[in-house]
């Protein structure tokens, strides 16, 4: 083989290992707070995660999985503050 061979398997053979290079998946937020608006205590299960998210009243906060942000946002009396 000459050495222009060589230099076209070196070409080849980084080019096959760029393609299967997983590709970056994006991160997910670390936090998710809801704040509490109703009148008395609230236990909400998280559909995603399974978590159950106790509000001890109003104002409470509490820290949620990111993925189930998008169900307790539909809970009229939870309200997404970061």
């Amino acid at each position: 083989m000459c050495c222009g061979k060589h230099r076209q398997l070196a070409r080849n053979s980084t080019n096959r290992l760029q393609a299967v290079r997983p590709l970056p998946t994006p991160a997910a937020p670390s936090s998710t707070v809801f704040q509490y608006r109703g009148h008395s205590k609230m236990v909400v299960i998280g559909p995603v995660s399974g978590r159950a998210y106790q509000f001890g009243g109003p104002g409470a906060r509490v820290e949620v999985d990111p993925r189930d942000r998008a169900s307790l946002g539909c809970i009229p009396s939870l309200r997404w503050t970061s």
